[in-house]
């Protein structure tokens, strides 16, 4: 389903279509499910957007990915990955032990939770990072760009993203190496995220956010 705060986006009505088609006509299963795809948009209206955590694409498993980058549904059983080094940096930097898997309710704080692609063909990673997505997250951090937001690049896709579409000068811009098991040690470790997010949003005059969910 189409968000309705983010349907006015021209990728819905110009390149949606032709997408979909090329997804639905996959020989394999696609993640996340057909009623998830958006749920990072669902979630968070613009007007409600303090934090961006700009990702890659999703968990390519059968029953992990939820829609929201990083958030792995609660019935999944297998290996976190990516969302168990964030849990790590989670508590290096803030002492906060978090064992709850899905970030729904940072969604509801205003932490917008974004792929690159929102789609990804089972067992084939980046399998659709040049399909399409790519104008719709353009015009989402385009639209997002208009006021300053705390914004975390992780991986050089977001980063490549961001650098083009995020220009506003009152940012404030964390980019780091993607929390993955294969690079996580590359600089996502030690760059202490969560608390710098919340210090700008408390100079902002804002909550910070509940990371312990």
């Amino acid at each position: 389903m189409i968000p309705a705060a983010w349907a006015h986006l021209r990728f819905f009505s110009e390149s949606w279509p032709a997408l979909r088609a090329r997804i639905d006509a996959e020989t394999v299963p696609v993640y996340p499910p057909d009623r998830q795809r958006f749920a990072a948009l669902q979630a968070c209206p613009p007007e409600a957007v303090r934090v961006i955590i700009l990702g890659q694409d999703p968990y390519h498993t059968a029953g992990k990915a939820d829609g929201l980058a990083f958030s792995i549904a609660g019935a999944f059983a297998g290996r976190l990955g990516s969302l168990g080094n964030i849990f790590k940096e989670l508590q290096d930097d803030l002492g906060v032990n978090r064992t709850g898997t899905g970030l729904q309710d940072w969604a509801r704080q205003g932490v917008l939770l974004l792929n690159t692609a929102l789609s990804v063909p089972e067992g084939r990673p980046g399998g659709h990072a040049r399909i399409g997505w790519e104008r719709l997250v353009s015009e989402v951090l385009a639209l997002l760009d208009r006021q300053p937001r705390a914004v975390l690049l992780w991986g050089a896709p977001a980063q490549r993203i961001g650098a083009r579409c995020l220009t506003h000068p009152d940012h404030l811009r964390i980019a780091s190496a993607h929390p993955s098991p294969l690079s996580a040690h590359r600089g996502f470790f030690g760059s202490r995220p969560f608390g710098r997010v919340n210090a700008w949003l408390r100079a902002q005059g804002t909550a910070p956010i509940d990371w312990a969910g």
